[in-house]
């Protein structure tokens, strides 16, 4: 293998951490900034019950807590929130290096297969080849992202430490990955929510699916069906950490030959109205992020919107993959409550099995959807929703962030309002919020806590 050396590792990886950590914060407070009326800092006041009940878990900056201490810290941790996006983003390059196909004809490599492509020269030929492409990537918006992401590492795209950064970034991933297997052996989940934290101290990733959204479609499907909510109820909904279709950590559903997008916000909305729980022309949709990039691609969606363009949604399945036969029949009619069937971008011979729809949501749907910057865990917005949703989110942090933003979301809430997430959140005695019951989808386990006055 070419591009090696603990020590090089070591360097490099110091170097683009710190150095993109700059790059997103100063980013986030650009793009925060034209929000921050819309928005405020968790007070002491709303954060002394959650520091009563972890006080055995707290912070050493937080020992003995008081107004002062509180301010500081929060400050200091949501700018460290928003730098671990700068490690989220490292962290996709090498899905796109693994499974990219827009920049490459060579075969895509499995993480366990990494060996044989390391010694076979597979792996070297894929890093050259991205090497190649960074250094002229024409109009491929991934390919631009990993370049701009390179040169701000301090790193020329054009000279051969691109290559080297690259790889070690590769070796880094590796690591992480090994390291988290081992903490998930160790894990004793106590709940079907219970994934232990298992993210908390890796970068933040944008990856999207749409198995999650499969999963909230069935739970919002049985809490109607349980009378928890009701025809028309729902107008103002709010999606948290929507996440941006780059290149995800799974071979199976990594693509990059359409152009990045977002889907949960609009398979909400789709799944709202199909199920009568919101009305087309009465339903507004909010989508917080601390990533300028999903901020940005909202709003130019939105811009396009305003000159009566819709938003084009690819929509690929691999019809080798067994997929249970319900969310089968939701991929069919995905979108068609929200959109309409255009032709898909054809798939590269690679892909012979894909499937594939594309969905071209109305110009009036993409207007619904107003992007926020905001920090789940240390800040709260000043409007209330009926519905928050949120998933493989709450995963980056630990038990004391997941209780501060289970408050917040409770703060965001109307009486009787719901946050879904397929995390277990704990609540804290004489909070906002409680769990209201855990639904076991298809696939995954979502758990809907409930804004109630009666917890207080």
């Amino acid at each position: 293998m070419r591009y090696q050396g603990r020590d090089g590792l070591r360097a490099v990886a110091i170097r683009s951490l710190t150095v993109a950590a700059l790059f997103v914060s100063g980013a986030a407070l650009f793009v925060s900034g034209a929000f921050a009326a819309d928005r405020a800092s968790t007070s002491y006041a709303a954060a002394k019950l959650i520091l009563a009940a972890h006080r055995d878990q707290l912070p050493a900056e937080l020992r003995n807590p008081e107004e002062s201490k509180w301010l500081a810290w929060s400050r200091r941790e949501d700018r460290a929130i928003r730098a671990r996006l700068a490690q989220g983003d490292l962290d996709s390059v090498v899905n796109l290096l693994l499974y990219g196909t827009s920049f490459t004809k060579q075969p895509r490599i499995r993480m366990e297969a990494l060996t044989e492509a390391s010694k076979s020269g597979l792996l070297r030929a894929r890093v050259d080849d991205l090497v190649a492409g960074i250094r002229n990537p024409g109009e491929n918006e991934r390919l631009l992202f990993v370049q701009h992401l390179v040169r701000n590492q301090g790193i020329d795209p054009d000279s051969s430490e691109a290559g080297r950064f690259l790889y070690n970034n590769l070796l880094r991933v590796i690591k992480e990955r090994r390291e988290l297997v081992s903490r998930a052996r160790k894990a004793a989940p106590a709940s079907l929510l219970d994934r232990a934290s298992l993210f908390d101290n890796r970068g933040v990733s944008l990856d999207t699916g749409i198995i999650a959204d499969f999963s909230i479609d069935q739970t919002l499907r049985d809490l109607k069906q349980r009378g928890v909510l009701r025809e028309g109820q729902i107008g103002r909904v709010a999606v948290v950490g929507p996440g941006l279709d780059f290149a995800d950590k799974n071979e199976d559903s990594a693509y990059d030959y359409y152009p990045e997008q977002t889907v949960q916000p609009f398979a909400i909305f789709d799944s709202l109205i199909r199920l009568g729980l919101a009305k087309t022309n009465e339903i507004s949709l909010s989508v917080l992020d601390i990533s300028p990039r999903v901020i940005e691609h909202v709003e130019q969606a939105r811009e396009r919107a305003r000159k009566n363009r819709g938003y084009v949604l690819q929509l690929p399945r691999d019809a080798g993959r067994p997929w249970p036969e319900d969310l089968i029949a939701y991929w069919r009619s995905f979108g068609d409550r929200i959109g309409s069937t255009v032709s898909p971008i054809r798939p590269p011979d690679i892909f012979p099995g894909l499937e594939t729809r594309a969905i071209e949501v109305r110009p009036q749907v993409v207007l619904a959807c107003e992007p926020l910057d905001l920090d789940i865990i240390l800040q709260r917005l000043d409007k209330t929703f009926d519905l928050i949703v949120a998933t493989n989110i709450f995963v980056y942090y630990d038990a004391f962030e997941q209780s501060l933003a289970l408050e917040n979301a409770g703060a965001m809430l109307n009486p009787g309002g719901l946050l879904l997430t397929n995390d277990s959140l704990p609540a804290v005695p004489g909070g906002s919020m409680r769990l209201g019951g855990v639904i076991k989808a298809s696939l995954d386990a979502v758990g809907w806590y409930v804004n109630s006055p009666r917890a207080r």
